[in-house]
């Protein structure tokens, strides 16, 4: 088990989770909020760090929309901060997990394949290449990080991930369109989380690593099993294509993610997306499900 665990953006999704989890484990967490260290300051991160530490590194902008007009801001928290982190942690010695995204593929249109982690990156919008920048001087300043890319993060729950939005409509009545010419790899924060813990605890080799949920799936896949979970009629989700609903940030149309190199390097794979995503909803549920739809 990690000596002590550092969570940098511990007031996001995942590192709430994280926090959450670490703890509920016997771990020693020191979760600090973008508020208490922000990432972009240097002296802000050396005076919590110590050696021996594993931080994980939850910070990122990630309004893939705001991000096209608010660059420096992205590129700040996305590129510069983790780099930041990055020499911190090997000027201190700690150990640094930092999360990437899938968002840094994308621009072959014709890809349908998994990517592995050594293929091409190729961003399509601002987000992208930010955390694609972050990942570059991350590994420049420390060789020997982690640089864990996931993708479509969601808990579930009451907040604002697609799954919680998906929940929601359900309850309601009528069609809702949803996109299924965007193709990605669904992943349940509980599970990526699990995975961030491993990793802390040593066993896997450093380098870059993909951990996501097993299998590929278009929105409007994730929409209709959202549906389905909660006892809604799966038939109300509608296949659209991208055009249908036009926003600032181009979508990649393909950016699964292949965990076979991962598991070579000792992480244990996760599970299917559709197992996680009724294990999701049932967890996120503490009053039973959401009411169906006649």
């Amino acid at each position: 088990m990690a000596q002590r665990i550092v969570i940098t953006g511990a007031g996001g999704m995942v590192g709430q989770v994280l926090a959450d989890q670490g703890r509920g484990e016997g771990r020693d967490v020191l979760a600090l909020t973008s508020a208490e260290c922000d990432i972009t300051d240097v002296a802000a991160i050396r005076q919590y760090l110590e050696p021996g530490d594993v931080v994980i590194n939850c910070a990122a902008y990630t309004q893939v929309d705001a991000a096209e007009t608010d660059q420096d801001r992205a590129y700040a928290v996305n590129a510069t901060g983790p780099g930041n982190l990055a020499t911190v942690c090997a000027q201190t010695g700690a150990d640094l997990v930092h999360i990437s995204t899938d968002y840094v593929f994308g621009a072959s249109e014709q890809r349908r394949t998994p990517y592995e982690v050594d293929d091409q990156s190729g961003p399509v919008n601002v987000y992208g290449r930010t955390k694609l920048g972050g990942e570059q001087a991350v590994l420049a300043a420390k060789p020997d990080a982690y640089v864990v890319r996931t993708a479509w993060v969601y808990r579930g729950g009451d907040g604002a991930d697609f799954v919680a939005t998906m929940r929601r409509l359900a309850a309601g009545d009528g069609v809702v369109d949803v996109v299924a010419d965007q193709i990605g790899s669904p992943t349940y924060t509980g599970d990526l989380v699990s995975a961030l813990l491993q990793i802390a605890d040593g066993g896997v080799r450093p380098g870059v690593l993909h951990a996501v949920n097993a299998g590929p799936a278009s929105r409007f896949d994730q929409a209709r099993e959202t549906f389905a979970a909660i006892g809604a009629d799966p038939q109300r989700v509608r296949p659209v294509d991208s055009g249908h609903h036009r926003r600032p940030a181009p979508r990649p149309a393909y950016t699964v993610l292949s965990a076979r190199r991962s598991a070579e390097a000792g992480l244990t794979p996760l599970r299917d997306w559709r197992e996680a995503l009724v294990a999701a909803v049932g967890k996120e549920s503490p009053s039973g499900p959401l009411p169906s739809t006649p």
